[in-house]
């Protein structure tokens, strides 16, 4: 399960070394494996690859006639791609997907349970501005009745 937040920073080719505690987990769960895709709430998703099969199974069989679900569909799967870590545990973010998410050097990695978020400072601090205020919200948290916060 991955958790957590990290502040990385990207290398000069865009590449983010995932932190050494995550590892292990993404060699067992995907060999290195890794599905990177823009999300249209402003991040990167990365999933071990055994994670995003069944997801781009489902969006896959997902009727495009309306043209707000064809819209998600096509920026879900036309964005993912297929990254292999490197011996040092180094992941490409490709240039198109950087630029999609309004990524530069400094990077937030957000552990979400079987897969990551990637955010760029800005975007993940408005994030939390947004979290905050949900939490006021009694109906917002009413699907977390039973779960300790």
């Amino acid at each position: 399960m991955f958790q957590g937040a990290d502040t990385l920073s990207l290398d000069a080719k865009g590449r983010l070394a995932v932190p050494a505690r995550h590892r292990p987990e993404l060699a067992l769960n995907s060999a290195g494996r890794l599905v990177v895709n823009y999300h249209p709430h402003g991040c990167l998703k990365v999933y071990p690859e055994s994670v995003w099969q069944p997801i781009a199974d489902k969006l896959s069989k997902i009727a495009t006639m309306n043209p707000a679900t064809a819209a998600v569909r096509r920026v879900i799967l036309g964005t993912a791609s297929v990254q292999e870590a490197d011996s040092t545990g180094r992941l490409l973010l490709p240039p198109a997907l950087r630029s999609l998410a309004k990524l530069d050097k400094q990077v937030m990695l957000v552990g979400m349970g079987d897969h990551f978020e990637i955010w760029s400072e800005d975007s993940w601090a408005k994030q939390n501005e947004l979290a905050l205020a949900a939490l006021q919200d009694p109906e917002a948290l009413a699907s977390f009745e039973g779960i300790v916060l």
